[in-house]
């Protein structure tokens, strides 16, 4: 199975005043270009974007327009909405594309996984974990107990535990998570903002483990945190550079 991360578009972000419009226009026809012809004629079987499709709540219709026009060229896109992105514009049209493609908008999908067999007849359950706000998160992961310890550490655990308990009852099916966190180990960039809540704002990788791959957004480098025997955990970085 071949799976496409992508992570932190930011459409309608400017840089030192400059509208980048023309060049995301170009990076996601490019991206468009490499599942429909992938290079070495080995298929691409879904499309993963870990966050931050804009680069503010209430986007320009232009970058509206171009997630749209993108969504239309791509075969199947995971989508999870996070701290930038507003899940009202994210996912009104998500009932247009259900069939191929999966917006991840609010916590109670989070056991609600995309199903796929790929072309070579692996089997994968996709699961998308939304920008966990803890002051909210904490309690509702916390189901009839207490309240969560008020961290990202804590949300994003209960969020994988959740995922672990339905990943259960799919033997044999291998498993991608994408999530929007900042992992500790790996290096930011100035080109971020910052998530940080009560003086911390790192998960560790570890918090991953019993999941095969974690496609992470939020860096907007690429890297390989460390991460849990036998588990997979990457950033893809921002298509174009930021800063």
């Amino acid at each position: 199975m071949r799976l496409l991360h992508t992570s932190d578009w930011h459409l309608g972000r400017t840089l030192h005043g400059v509208n980048l419009h023309g060049a995301q226009t170009a990076v996601l026809e490019r991206i468009c270009e490499l599942v429909e012809s992938p290079p070495d004629g080995i298929p691409v079987d879904a499309v993963l974007v870990a966050g931050d499709v804009y680069d503010r709540g209430v986007p320009p219709v232009e970058s509206v327009q171009l997630f749209e026009w993108t969504l239309s060229r791509l075969s199947a896109v995971t989508t999870v909405v996070v701290n930038h992105d507003s899940a009202i514009r994210l996912g009104y049209g998500s009932g247009l594309f259900r069939d191929r493609i999966r917006m991840v908008t609010d916590l109670g999908q989070l056991d609600l996984p995309v199903l796929l067999e790929g072309s070579d007849g692996v089997r994968a359950a996709i699961y998308g974990i939304p920008y966990l706000d803890p002051d909210h998160a904490r309690v509702a992961l916390a189901g009839a107990g207490e309240p969560l310890p008020r961290s990202h550490q804590a949300v994003v655990g209960a969020a994988v535990e959740r995922i672990r308990a339905e990943l259960a009852d799919r033997p044999g099916v291998r498993s991608v998570v994408l999530a929007h966190a900042f992992v500790a180990g790996a290096e930011p960039s100035d080109s971020e903002r910052s998530i940080m809540v009560g003086g911390v704002d790192r998960v560790a990788g570890t918090v991953f483990a019993g999941i095969d791959y974690a496609a992470l957004g939020h860096l907007h480098g690429p890297q390989a945190p460390d991460s849990a025997d036998g588990s997979v955990v990457r950033y893809s970085g921002s298509p174009l550079r930021y800063s």
